[in-house]
């Protein structure tokens, strides 16, 4: 922990560390729950989707992972509707008790391969249930611990939760690591990816017992002991256009980019080096969970900061330098993690020249795979940049791919193979090339970005809106910040890749959306750290 960060926390009294140990911790365990699937979308496609096209699966699975987060601000409205009317402490212990068995129930889905299409539909349902409970989970935590937090250390003190999403998802990372490399390849894809699931319902029992042990927020119960409590915070929050201005300036001011500032620094950067540039998993987790270590202090002292200069400057100064950044820090994890795939790109160039293109992002029953689709999956699932062209109309071709002057016609897996081993392009990074400290640096910097825009953010929401409303206001532009804007970026990206043929255009739609959050962020919304929300105890 930080020096000024180790400092506040002797000022913190007994009740403050309890609500803060005790509604991070549950959180951290819901974070872990969701993020299990995310962690292991790549390895889903594979499971619960057709085999025949990697990319269709791939994008098919991310759009299963993009279900969970699509659907969040549906829960945050239903939850935040709750809270509001009936107090924070409940609400977020329905939430954990909901996302807990959806968690567990995905450990016992069958498999594509064992009733076909129905096992991605179930999938699909138990990803909606996790959304909707994370929807209102996180409003509920961040009001709850803002509530009970002194003037003047809010940043400081919600900056834990801010803590939750990262350590849970260092805690899945650390579990599916842990399970396999325990247990043989076989073993892992026949019955070992149910353990992480199964073994969450020890968490939820654990996170409700300690959650039972809190009392009500001291603000929550202020407001209703003098019937301040609103009857209609949807029509409140959303109806009336004080409130809604606020809440749309917080969406698309902030939640937005710094929904995908986050999902860039550690999922986009996961799936970067797992599956662009071909590490091996143990150690594409391993990297990403030291950089999750060591930036996570860096949540506390941001929101430590930001109870001393302002939250907004923090976020804005954090969508800035990660949009200026992104380009050259991925073209130098290519460099430094998979230097033989960057040397074969600038040697030999690919085209593809073709007439039947099409673009995929949701994938179903319904989805038909030309040889252009086929030959652009084949090229994009092994981490290659290619341009593509149009074939004259009328020819007896309909794709034809030139790589360096080896043209090929039609799609031959085998033979694209064969080809690009050839021309030197490797079929995976190569360890002793590897520069791991490079690498590890770069990680850690696309984490400290993310603690920039993340570890004020909480406080900055609360303090926007009324209390007899924050519940449900609060959590809808965070949801649709990081829900949409956030968790579609895998998707979206990975389509763009597919589509553009380069690596890297994946990158222009975090870049465009916090771009947006700064503009709109300096434009229009004010600084808050001086707002008053909490009751005297």
């Amino acid at each position: 922990m930080t020096a000024p960060a180790a400092a506040a926390t002797g000022d913190l009294k007994p009740e403050e560390k309890r609500v803060i140990f005790a509604s991070s911790l549950g959180t951290v365990f819901e974070w872990y729950d969701f993020y299990l699937y995310a962690t292991l979308a790549p390895f889903f496609a594979a499971l619960f989707f057709p085999k025949g096209n990697d990319t269709a699966a791939l994008l098919s699975a991310f759009a299963t992972y993009a279900a969970g987060f699509l659907v969040r601000p549906f829960g945050a409205l239903l939850f935040g509707r709750i809270g509001d009317i009936v107090g924070r402490k409940y609400t977020f212990l329905v939430t954990i008790v909901c996302m807990g068995a959806a968690t567990f129930a995905v450990g016992l889905l069958p498999t594509y391969e064992t009733i076909g299409w129905l096992a991605p539909i179930l999938l699909v349902s138990l990803r909606l249930v996790q959304g909707l409970a994370l929807g209102g989970e996180y409003g509920g935590a961040a009001t709850y611990v803002a509530e009970h937090a002194a003037e003047g250390r809010r940043g400081f003190d919600t900056s834990f939760i801010q803590t939750t999403a990262t350590l849970g998802f260092f805690l899945a990372l650390m579990v599916i690591l842990g399970c396999r490399t325990g247990m043989s390849t076989a073993e892992f894809a026949d019955w070992g990816w149910r353990v992480p699931f199964l073994v969450s319902v020890v968490l939820l029992a654990f996170s409700v017992y300690i959650r039972l042990k809190l009392e009500e927020s001291p603000v929550f119960l202020k407001i209703k002991s003098e019937g301040k409590t609103s009857k209609a915070p949807l029509t409140e929050s959303f109806a009336r256009w004080d409130n809604a201005k606020v809440v749309l300036l917080a969406l698309f001011g902030a939640t937005a980019g710094q929904g995908v500032v986050w999902y860039t620094g550690q999922f986009y950067a996961l799936f970067f080096l797992l599956i662009t540039l071909k590490l091996d998993f143990q150690y594409t987790y391993t990297l990403i969970a030291i950089s999750l270590v060591i930036g996570t202090p860096f949540f506390v002292f941001f929101g430590w900061l930001s109870d001393k200069i302002g939250r907004l400057k923090i976020i804005m100064a954090g969508c800035l330098i990660a949009a200026l950044t992104y380009f050259p820090l991925f073209g130098a994890l290519t460099h430094y993690v998979n230097p033989a795939l960057e040397a074969a790109q600038a040697k030999t160039p690919i085209t593809v020249a073709a007439t039947d293109c099409n673009f995929h992002i949701f994938v179903g029953p319904w989805s038909k795979f030309s040889d252009c689709d086929k030959a652009k999956d084949f090229l994009t699932k092994s981490g290659i940049s290619f341009t593509s062209t149009e074939l004259p109309a009328g020819g007896p071709d309909k794709i034809v791919t030139k790589i360096g002057d080896v043209e090929l016609k039609g799609f031959d897996a085998k033979v694209y193979a064969e080809t690009l081993k050839a021309a030197g392009f490797p079929p995976k990074a190569d360890l002793a090339q590897v520069n791991w400290f490079m690498a590890e640096l770069i990680l850690v910097i696309m984490v400290l970005y993310v603690t920039m825009v993340y570890g004020p953010i909480a406080a900055f929401l609360v303090e926007l809106f009324p209390a007899r409303i924050r519940y449900t206001s609060m959590s809808l532009p965070y949801h649709i910040g990081n829900g949409w804007f956030g968790g579609m970026l895998p998707l979206l990206a990975t389509a763009i890749v597919a589509a553009t043929g380069n690596i890297y255009n994946g990158l222009w739609y975090p870049i465009g959306v916090a771009v947006m959050s700064l503009v709109i962020g300096l434009l229009f919304l004010r600084e808050t750290k001086d707002a008053k929300v909490r009751v005297d105890l």
